[in-house]
């Protein structure tokens, strides 16, 4: 036993003394003088005199909170929002994917302890006479003498059949010492596959986020895009009575009236396309928050309900690497390969195992550990791979190649982050302008569509002058609203660009 514990101690202090072999993993640092635009950003975008019109200022080096979709002010998207965090089973598949990932870290942290196992075995022998002189256990600590009775010397064969029972009990400790890290290497991996699927869920729940708030908004653009066409409809179909009590009066022409028709018959064409969206719209509202097509939601959105923050918050360009699940997960990817390196090298070094067994075995369960039964033994081993076949060199060229790959995979990620930043801030101050022209425009045609509707209506203008100034309001009804969502569209999408707030949490991403 002293010799067990010696030796115990001599290689766990190996083991303290050991080191990781490979390189030794360092963070990247941020990209110097990182930016959103070659030139400064304007402190606000336009504004129009419209809902969802209100001029955003952007706020330098303001925090993003976690639950940012509260900005918009809309009971209905808090509550959505809440209910697909509960019900929508990406969330459960990335939480579970996460602990999966934890424990596989706490597996591999038990080979830095020694086994222990314990084996019992009892056996009931009968040896044949012509062996038992050599094969016989012989005397037990308990006095019992198993060598076989001697018979008559001139009789062949010489000695009688043995039958007895014998049992062993035993236990083994092994241990493994990581002598050059190859252990604290595989940790290392299995650590930062860890780090990258947390990261995979704050994503997750941000996408998800993102999701839900950005169908609602699809869901208010189709609704008052339903309604302007529907409206644009009766506005055709009063002006087609019109032309046909001008028809009968003699005061139109009959194609005056078939152009009218024509016109309210693709003005009623355009609404089917817009109904067929908006369920399905409907249909993607109810499978995120984890519900059958048939089990509807209670919330509906309108344009007119939602809140356009008035304040857009600005990250540092330097914090974009830290902010982003993306670009966080990259970064766990490439400390996986970099820990795999070591991995690889450590495999071409010696490796050293210790292996200690304590027992006894007697024809009695009771006299195993007495008087002569028990036994031990205590081996060391050490062995250095000389001739694989080039097995663990190309191993280690595959970890440094994969390696590279993971770095230039994260420099992508980075590339791809500040990119998507600076697309939602360009979207973002372009749509403002754009929603600005298009109440302009949208103005404008009305104002022309109503003056030219009632010149015609007293005979000062034909109906194709009429016709040219209604599809031209038509059409800017319809950009109008489009573009208003657009707006809200664009700052949902600024929020998700810029990491969602997902260190604001309160509480543990994996309980939901």
């Amino acid at each position: 036993m002293k010799s067990v514990r010696l030796s115990l101690l001599v290689t766990l202090a190996a083991f303290a003394a050991g080191c990781a072999v490979g390189p030794s993993y360092h963070r990247p640092p941020a990209p110097a003088n990182a930016g959103y635009a070659p030139m400064p950003l304007p402190e606000s975008t336009a504004s129009a005199p419209v809902h969802g019109g209100e001029a955003q200022r952007l706020i330098n080096e303001r925090d993003i909170p976690f639950e940012w979709w509260e900005l918009f002010k809309s009971p209905a998207i808090n509550a959505l929002v809440e209910r697909a965090f509960r019900a929508n089973p990406t969330i459960a598949a990335a939480q579970a994917a996460l602990v999966q990932a934890q424990e596989l870290v706490y597996a591999q942290r038990g080979y830095f302890f020694p086994t222990v196992g314990a084996n019992y075995n009892i056996a009931r022998t009968k040896i044949a006479g012509n062996l038992t002189l050599d094969e016989s256990p012989g005397t037990q600590g308990n006095g019992d003498n198993l060598n076989p009775p001697l018979l008559d010397l001139k009789n062949t064969p010489h000695t009688a059949p043995l039958i007895y029972n014998f049992q062993t009990a035993e236990l083994t400790v092994g241990f493994v010492p990581d002598v050059f890290g190859a252990n604290r290497r595989e940790l290392e991996t299995l650590a930062a596959q860890r780090d990258a699927q947390r990261f995979a869920l704050e994503a997750t729940y941000i996408t998800l986020a993102s999701n839900v708030v950005a169908a609602a908004i699809q869901e208010a653009s189709l609704r008052a895009q339903i309604l302007a066409t529907q409206q644009v409809i009766a506005a055709d179909e009063k002006s087609l009575q019109i032309l046909r009590d001008q028809f009968r009066l003699g005061f139109a022409m009959r194609i005056d009236v078939a152009a009218q028709e024509t016109a309210l018959a693709q003005a009623k064409a355009t609404l089917p396309p817009l109904q067929e969206q908006f369920e399905q719209t409907r249909d993607l509202i109810r499978a995120l928050v984890g519900n059958l097509p048939n089990q509807d939601v209670p919330e509906i959105f309108e344009l007119d309900a939602l809140q356009l923050p008035p304040e857009l918050p600005l990250s540092l360009p330097a914090r974009i690497i830290e902010q982003r699940p993306d670009v966080r997960a990259a970064e766990a990817q490439l400390h996986a390969a970099n820990a795999q390196v070591g991995v690889a090298v450590a495999a071409m070094l010696p490796q050293f195992s210790i292996t200690g067994n304590l027992g006894g075995n007697a024809d009695e369960f009771a006299w195993m550990f007495r008087h002569g039964g028990p036994f031990w033994n205590l081996v060391g081993g050490v062995s250095q791979p000389i001739f694989e076949g080039g097995t663990l060199l190309h191993r280690k060229r595959a970890a440094d190649d994969a390696l590279k790959q993971a770095a230039a995979q994260y420099q992508s990620s980075v590339l791809t982050a500040y990119q998507n930043v600076a697309d939602t801030l360009h979207a973002s101050l372009s749509d403002a302008d754009a929603l600005a022209a298009n109440v302009r425009a949208e103005n404008a045609a009305k104002v022309t569509y109503d003056l030219t509707r009632r010149q015609m209506e007293v005979g000062y203008v034909n109906y194709l002058i009429l016709l040219n100034a209604e599809t031209t309001y038509q059409q800017a009804l319809i950009l109008r609203v489009q573009a208003q969502a657009t707006r809200f569209g664009d700052t949902v999408a600024l929020f998700q660009a810029l990491g969602g707030g997902w260190w604001n949490r309160k509480g543990d991403p994996d309980s939901g």
